[in-house]
């Protein structure tokens, strides 16, 4: 049986010269190639040929990676069986290669488990069975072919690692969290001893060298804060520290709270050096796209994508709501309005245009952005180029339309931003009064009804009368027809009694209250007694 062996340095075919080798276990076979001499006896050498140059191994290496029969393989395997008329079965590593090695080539190919730790007995002893390779040469070519191999897989140059762009905004966002949780435990801390500390430094950072360079709240008179804090806000400080309304702490409480400051001091700056870290990582590999939206946001959408050609795979459209497909799903299944914009909503270009334009502008925005993409991940410029072109067209874009927005609003459009300036040279120019109008005020129309002011004793008279009251409509019905003709006059909604008030000019129509039989009576009778 016959065993084909890939190597950084060649193809090797070694003879089993061990009868039953291939089925042993692997303790029977690793005991087979535990020496030279044990190896030696094991197998032997039958043919090498060894890569003409790096070029050549790298084309081998991605054709066995990809499970693909090589031209030079072909002619290797063509040259040292078919034309010996050799009919050795032939051990491979791969089943896939090994499909077409006996489908192309007629060969017939063993592969099982014994067959791997044949070869992998080999590549133990592989300088030793080979004598024309010794051992530093077999590191160095492995060596540069990884790295070759790496740097075709990742289509890459050396600089531009993406990688570090995708870890360094995990971790980024990562300590944001972390510090917020902090500074929230260490106002929440510190907050027992003075509370009042928190409402007058807001700064997290601040707040927390605050607490290291005041410690208690009694020391508030002796120690000064102008380094960090300003004059008014340090006396601030000093007035609520004297009212404080918070509790007393011992000194190994302080100790504890002093340690979480160092904590929450030293995360912010490492927060700081990171973020330069990534501007730079980001100015260095994708340059059009940090030029466009930011690093900050470039960051997020490589990260979100796996990697910088991932992305620039991706259509406009899909970069546009990146970030966003939970409700682009949600959208779909629901049957309503879909995102109109994922990750490139924080961009300042989409920030800054009106609620109205943002679905527009994050549309023309991602088309945009996608070319400047593609020219990241393909192109070898370390400079913004069509960056800055794809970001002057989506501003001129924003201003087109909030003007043609402004231009159908006529009187009631916003006043523009133009700074008046005066006239420096030719003095003030002349008014021009031919433009002026003058608004004559039109006489209004005179009233059918002139109303006239009544006289003191119409007045007095009407102030003798005393009010009319309501009369309900059960009782109006019963009460005789004067009776019957109020309630009628109430059902009609007070038309009639309204037509009477206004019915002539200078008459005042007088109402006597109309009461009922009984009291009317009872006044006849009063009257008679009285005679």
């Amino acid at each position: 049986m016959l065993v084909l062996v890939e190597t950084a340095a060649g193809y090797g075919l070694f003879r089993v010269l061990k009868s039953g080798l291939e089925e042993m276990d692997a303790t029977s076979v690793a005991k087979a190639f535990a020496t030279p001499d044990k190896a030696q006896s094991a197998v032997s050498l039958e043919a090498f040929s060894r890569f003409k140059d790096t070029k050549a191994a790298l084309a081998a290496a991605t054709a066995l990676v990809e499970s693909k029969l090589d031209k030079g393989l072909r002619k290797f395997l063509k040259k040292n069986i078919n034309d010996q008329q050799l009919t050795d079965k032939l051990a491979v590593a791969d089943k896939t290669l090994g499909g077409l090695i006996q489908k192309k080539l007629e060969i017939d190919v063993v592969y099982n488990p014994g067959v791997q730790e044949v070869i992998r007995g080999i590549r133990s002893q592989l300088t030793e069975l080979i004598a024309d390779i010794s051992e530093k040469d077999m590191r160095t070519m492995a060596l540069g072919l990884s790295h070759t191999l790496n740097r075709f897989k990742l289509k890459f140059s050396p600089e531009k690692v993406d990688t570090m762009i995708v870890q360094a905004i995990g971790l980024l966002d990562d300590l944001d969290r972390e510090l917020n949780n902090f500074a929230m435990r260490l106002k929440e801390w510190y907050g027992w001893h003075f509370p009042e500390l928190a409402k007058i430094v807001t700064d997290n950072v601040t707040y927390a060298k605050t607490i290291k360079e005041l410690g208690m709240r009694s020391h508030s008179k002796d120690i000064d804060l102008s380094d960090l804090l300003t004059e008014e806000i340090s006396k601030e400080v000093a007035q609520a520290a004297e009212i404080s309304m918070g509790t007393e702490i011992t000194d190994e409480d302080l100790q504890n709270i002093l340690e979480l400051c160092d904590r929450v001091i030293e995360l912010s700056e490492y927060r700081g050096s990171l973020a330069k870290y990534l501007e730079y990582r980001m100015s260095a590999i994708a340059p059009n796209l940090t030029h466009m939206v930011g690093e900050l946001v470039g960051a997020r959408l490589i990260a979100h994508a796996g990697s910088l050609i991932n992305l620039a795979k991706h259509p406009s459209s899909t970069v546009q709501i990146l970030g966003a497909e939970k409700a682009l799903f949600r959208a779909l299944k629901t049957k309503k309005a879909t995102p109109k914009y994922g990750l490139i909503y924080h961009a300042a270009l989409v920030g800054q245009s009106a609620p109205k334009f943002k679905g527009k502008i994050s549309r023309v925005l991602a088309a945009k952005l996608s070319l400047a993409i593609r020219v990241d991940a393909l192109g070898d410029q370390t400079e913004p180029t069509v960056g800055i072109e794809n970001k002057k067209y989506v501003e001129k874009r924003l201003m087109e339309l909030e003007s043609d927005a402004t231009k159908g609003m006529g009187k009631f459009a916003p006043p523009s931003g133009k700074k008046y300036t005066p006239m420096r040279a030719g003095g003030l120019k002349g008014y021009d009064t031919s433009a002026d109008q003058v608004k004559v005020q039109q006489k209004s129309a005179p009233s059918r009804v002139k109303e006239e002011e009544p006289d003191e004793d119409m007045m007095m008279q009407q102030d003798e009368v005393p009010a009319p009251k309501k009369i309900k409509k059960r009782k109006a019905m019963s009460g005789g027809p004067a009776a019957a003709a109020a309630a009628g006059d109430m059902e009609d909604g007070g038309e009639g009694m309204k037509t009477e008030e206004g019915a002539e000019e200078g008459e005042v129509a007088e109402e006597r209250p109309k009461k009922k039989k009984k009291k009317r009576a009872q006044q006849q009778q009063d009257e008679e007694e009285d005679e």
